[in-house]
C-alpha cells in the first residue's frame, strides 16, 4: 500500500501516537493497581475471614471480573467505534475507567460495610473492564490507520507500550506508598492513594486525546458511506476464523504475562515468604526494559514479518518458564529480577507485533469490533484465569512445575494459531484482507 496524498503529516501521526500512548498508559495504570492491590491487600481488607492463600484466590476472582467485562466492552465500544469513529469512543473509555478507579479508592472495606464491600468492589472492577475492553481497539487503530504502511507494526506497538508504563506507574506508586508507610498505615489508607491519583491523571489524558484528529481510514469509510450497519453481525458472519485465530494467538501471551508479573507477586510473598518488594521491584525493572523492547519488536515485525517475530517470543517464553521459577526459588533478588527481565523480553517479542497482527486481519469497516473481540475474548481465557489457575495449581501440587506446564500448554496453542494465520504485514488496509488472500493466495 502506498501512502496516500491525504495521509496525515508526520507531526500529526506523532500526536496520535502520543495521545494513544498516554491514554492507554493511564488505563493500564488503573487496571494494574487493582491487580497488584488484589495480590497484596484486598485479601485482608475484603476477604478477611479466609486463609491467606484462599483470600488471595478470592481477590484474584474479583480481579478476573475485569477480564470477563472486557469482551463486552470491546463489542459495545467496538460497535460505536466502527459507527461513530475511533476518537469519540477513546474519550468515553478513558472517562469510564478513570471514574471507576477513583471510586475504588473511596470504597469502604469489609470491616465497615460487611459483604457489600466485595460486592461493590466487583461492580467497579466490572466497569474498569468495560472501559479497558473498548480502549485497546481504538488506541491501536488510531495509530495503525494514521501512519505509513511500512511502519504499521511500529506505530501499532506504541499503545502496547502503555502496558509496561502502566505497570511501572502502578507498582511504582504502590511500592512508594509501602516504603513511606507502616504495614498498618498501608492497609488502612496507603493503598487508596494510587486509586485516588487516577482522577488527576485522567484529566491530563482527556485533554491530550481531545486534541487529535480522527483516523484517516475511518474518515475514508465515512465519505464512501461503506460503514457496517451492524459490525458485530458482520464479524460473526464473515470473519469467525479471524476471531478464533486472534483469540488463540493472544491467549498464551496473556497467560505468560500474568504469570510473570502478577502471579510472581503472590509466589514470592506468600509461597516463598520473601519480602513483597522483591517481586514488585523485579517487575518494575523488567517493565522498564519492555518500554524499549515492545516498539523494537514491533519494528522488527515490519522488516521480517509479524509471524517470525511472534513465534520467536512464544517458543522462547515456553522454554524460559521452566527456568523462571527455579531462579525465583533461590530467594536472591538479583536472580529474581534477571528471571523477570528475560521473561518479559520474550513476552515483548510477542506483544510488539501483536496489535498490528490482530488488527490487520479485519477490514476497516469492522476492524474495531473484530480486533477487539479477538483480543478481549482471549483475556477471559488468559489473563482472567491465569492467576487463579496458577494459585490453585500451586496449592494442589505444592510445586511451581505445575504452573510451568500450564504456561507451556497455552503457549503451544498460541504457536499453532500463529502458524495457521496468514502473514499480515503487507496487506492493503484500504481493502478487505480476506479478499486479498483469496485473490492472491495470501501474503507471506
Amino acid at each position: 500500500m502506498s501512502t496516500s496524498a491525504a495521509a496525515p503529516a508526520q507531526s500529526s501521526v506523532r500526536r496520535v501516537i502520543v495521545a494513544s500512548l498516554v491514554g492507554t498508559s493511564l488505563e493500564w495504570y488503573d487496571f494494574f493497581i487493582y491487580g497488584t492491590a488484589a495480590a497484596l491487600v484486598f485479601n485482608k481488607l475484603f476477604f478477611p475471614s479466609f486463609e491467606p492463600l484462599v483470600g488471595t484466590l478470592l481477590a484474584f476472582a474479583t480481579y478476573a471480573v475485569g477480564f470477563v467485562a472486557r469482551p463486552l466492552g470491546g463489542v459495545v465500544f467496538g460497535h460505536y467505534g466502527d459507527k461513530l469513529g475511533r476518537k469519540n469512543v477513546l474519550v468515553a473509555t478513558l472517562l469510564l475507567m478513570g471514574i471507576a478507579t477513583f471510586v475504588i479508592g473511596l470504597l469502604p472495606t469489609h470491616a465497615t460495610i460487611g459483604v457489600w464491600a466485595p460486592i461493590l468492589l466487583v461492580a467497579l472492577r466490572f466497569l474498569q473492564g468495560l472501559g479497558l475492553g473498548g480502549e485497546w481497539g481504538g488506541a491501536v487503530l488510531m495509530t495503525l490507520e494514521s501512519g505509513d504502511a511500512d511502519r504499521r507494526g511500529l506505530n501499532a506497538s506504541w499503545p502496547q507500550v502503555g502496558v509496561p508504563i502502566g505497570l511501572l506507574l502502578a507498582n511504582g506508586v504502590l511500592s512508594l506508598m509501602g516504603a513511606i508507610t507502616s504495614e498498618s498505615a498501608f492497609l488502612s489508607w496507603g493503598w487508596r492513594v494510587p486509586f485516588l491519583l487516577s482522577g488527576a491523571l485522567v484529566v491530563v489524558g482527556l485533554w491530550i486525546r481531545l486534541t487529535i484528529a480522527e483516523s484517516p481510514l475511518f474518515r475514508e469509510v465515512e465519505v464512501k458511506e461503506t460503514k457496517a450497519r451492524a459490525p458485530i453481525v458482520d464479524v460473526l458472519r464473515s470473519y469467525p476464523k479471524q476471531v478464533l485465530l486472534a483469540i488463540g494467538a493472544r491467549v498464551g501471551v496473556d497467560v505468560a504475562f500474568y504469570t510473570f508479573v502478577l502471579f510472581i507477586t503472590t509466589y514470592v510473598a506468600t509461597y516463598l515468604e520473601l519480602p513483597r518488594h522483591y517481586a514488585l521491584n523485579a517487575v518494575l525493572i523488567a517493565a522498564a526494559c519492555q518500554v524499549l523492547l515492545i516498539p523494537w519488536f514491533g519494528r522488527l515485525s515490519d522488516r521480517f514479518g509479524r509471524r517470525p517475530v511472534y513465534l520467536f517470543g512464544a517458543v522462547g517464553a515456553a522454554i524460559w518458564v521452566f527456568i523462571f521459577f527455579p531462579m525465583a526459588d533461590t530467594g536472591r533478588f538479583a536472580l529474581i529480577a534477571l528471571a523477570t527481565v528475560i521473561a518479559l523480553f520474550f513476552h515483548a517479542a510477542m506483544y510488539g507485533p501483536q496489535a498490528a497482527f490482530i488488527a490487520e486481519m479485519f477490514p476497516t469497516k469492522v476492524r474495531y469490533t473484530g480486533a477487539s473481540m479477538g483480543y478481549q475474548l482471549a483475556g477471559i481465557l488468559g489473563g482472567a484465569l491465569a492467576p487463579i489457575i496458577s494459585v490453585a495449581l500451586l496449592d494442589r501440587y505444592d510445586t511451581s512445575l505445575a504452573v510451568s506446564v500450564y504456561v507451556l500448554i497455552v503457549l503451544a496453542i498460541t504457536t499453532a494459531c500463529v502458524l495457521a494465520a496468514p502473514e499480515t504485514s503487507r496487506v492493503d488496509l484500504h481493502a478487505d484482507p480476506a479478499d486479498q488472500r483469496a485473490g492472491h493466495g495470501g501474503t507471506r
